[in-house]
């Protein structure tokens, strides 16, 4: 069984950090997901006959590593995706972006996916909202790190907002340079009211210094 990082867990939800390039579900590549893992940590750890439940609520990119919650009964799922629809779950990202961004700003766009998998600034698309605020300018390397406030989580949303206005994530090889870094963008805060008890549960996992991502060599230049 390949080992997950899990955060909490109870008989109604499981909050797990998902690595670097792992996808959120299965696709077409066959390549290992969160999903199955999770499904597999939980039958191994409860002995579990047959299929196990486990309940997919939000996703994250594949390169996109940090915190997600998965349901593991059909009530509680309903209740979480709920939650997501109406955006009164709390998502916040860490990323770090080209160039000197402002000490904070909100950015109000219209995306539209496109049939490629891209997305787009397009009047025709939907309103997209995030806020952030700038944690840390490193001038050696002209990054920003920035702590985001995603109010809407539209497909590529953060990644296509900041490329928008000249400040490409790092790593971002699909809407910024193509220089084969690791995408420095992380799910670092997620808070939700828990589907049974109605506990507001706030999780975090906070590598907020350019040293997290340097030991990974994300930032050579």
């Amino acid at each position: 069984m390949n080992k997950i990082n899990v955060l909490y867990e109870d008989n109604h939800v499981i909050v797990v950090e998902k690595p670097f390039n792992v996808l959120s579900q299965a696709d077409a590549t066959g390549d290992l997901d969160l999903l199955t893992m999770v499904k597999q940590y939980i039958k191994v750890k409860y002995n579990k006959p047959g299929n196990v439940y486990i309940g997919l609520i939000h996703r994250l990119d594949r390169p996109v590593g940090g915190i997600m919650v998965f349901a593991r009964s059909s009530k509680a799922a309903s209740r979480l995706n709920k939650q997501f629809n109406e955006h009164t779950i709390t998502k916040k990202y860490l990323a770090i972006v080209r160039g000197k961004v402002k000490d904070s700003d909100t950015f109000t766009d219209k995306l539209l996916k496109l049939e490629n998998g891209n997305t787009i600034v397009n009047e025709k698309g939907k309103e997209s909202i995030l806020s952030y605020e700038l944690l840390e300018y490193n001038k050696e390397l002209d990054m920003s790190l920035v702590s985001i406030d995603l109010k809407t989580g539209r497909h590529h949303q953060i990644r296509v907002q900041f490329a928008s206005r000249g400040h490409s994530l790092v790593g971002d090889q699909r809407y910024g340079v193509q220089d084969n870094k690791q995408l420095c963008l992380y799910a670092y805060n997620l808070t939700f009211i828990h589907p049974t008890t109605k506990e507001e549960l706030t999780f975090i996992k906070y590598p907020n210094t350019f040293d997290y991502w340097k030991e990974f060599n994300y930032l050579k230049k």
